[in-house]
């Protein structure tokens, strides 16, 4: 096995040159060429001997380097672009065994059959392009707790603000609300778009989300996402008007609850939107 402080593959600016990878705007590509950066991303998601990690979108696999540098198990590494796959083929050729390659789109993958039960963390530079879908699809799996351990990911920085907005921010929403109920979400550290190649015309940022064994108060998903389209797709209205397609009467529920009907989305907790969840769908 490799040492963990040591590279053997050539940098990764000479294996792209040398594949020819220019990054495509329409796959949403920005390459990271700074090992001590994708190191640090690696770090992030915690010790990873013996564990499984899925990386979506790895291109020509800086941040797997860095995964199997920091000692993961195992990497699935999830990839589109079949240009990339001959440099990916190059990492696995390295670290013989501990790198699966699947070429194919992330957003049609069985994540849960891809872990096979086995201890799994998900980390990603993640594609701007879908990164949102990615993110709401692992929330709202059926089986809760999930499948994976935790989430290690990058975002546009607009995108992670608004994973872990505060109640009363401006960035607080629909996802933040998600997000937050399923899961401890916080934000690590900002990426300049310097440290890309293109760079981007954002920042990014690296985002954690740990998996709530319990999320509470308990509440039907398909209900928490109804109460909140209707609450944030009016965020300028009060409660008393937003929830009129949910509740004939929002007014005398809520005061029932004991949430003030004057609030705004914006500046409903997450509980209280569970609870509210929790009201759609009990018994008459």
């Amino acid at each position: 096995m490799t040492p963990a402080s040591e590279d053997p593959l050539p940098p990764l600016r000479e294996v792209i040159a040398r594949h020819g990878l220019a990054a495509r705007k329409a796959l949403g590509q920005n390459f990271l060429f700074d090992l001590n950066l994708t190191r640090r991303i690696a770090r992030a998601a915690g010790p990873l001997a013996g564990i499984t990690v899925i990386e979506v979108g790895p291109g020509p696999g800086g941040l797997t380097r860095a995964l199997l540098l920091e000692g993961a198990g195992r990497v699935i590494a999830i990839e589109r672009d079949s240009r990339a796959i001959a440099a990916l083929e190059e990492v696995a050729a390295a670290w013989p065994g501990r790198l699966q390659i699947i070429e194919g789109d992330a957003l049609e993958a069985d994540y849960p059959a891809l872990a096979e039960g086995r201890p799994c963390r998900i980390v990603a530079n993640l594609p701007y392009n879908i990164a949102t879908p990615l993110l709401v699809g692992w929330l709202t799996e059926a089986s809760w707790p999930p499948w994976y351990g935790s989430l290690t990911l990058m975002f546009q920085k607009e995108v992670a603000e608004r994973i872990v907005a505060a109640p009363g921010s401006k960035d607080y929403g629909r996802l933040s609300v998600l997000s937050q109920y399923r899961c401890v979400t916080r934000k690590l550290f900002d990426v300049n778009r310097s440290a890309f190649t293109p760079p981007p015309k954002v920042t990014s940022s690296i985002v954690q989300l740990v998996p709530r064994a319990v999320p509470a108060p308990a509440c039907a998903l398909e209900a928490l996402e109804r109460v909140t389209a209707a609450a944030f797709g009016q965020r300028r209205k009060m409660l008393r008007a937003s929830l009129r397609s949910l509740f004939p009467d929002p007014q005398t529920v809520l005061a029932e609850m004991g949430i003030e009907s004057e609030l705004r989305a914006e500046q409903l907790p997450v509980e209280a939107f569970a609870r509210i969840a929790a009201r759609l769908t009990a018994p008459s």
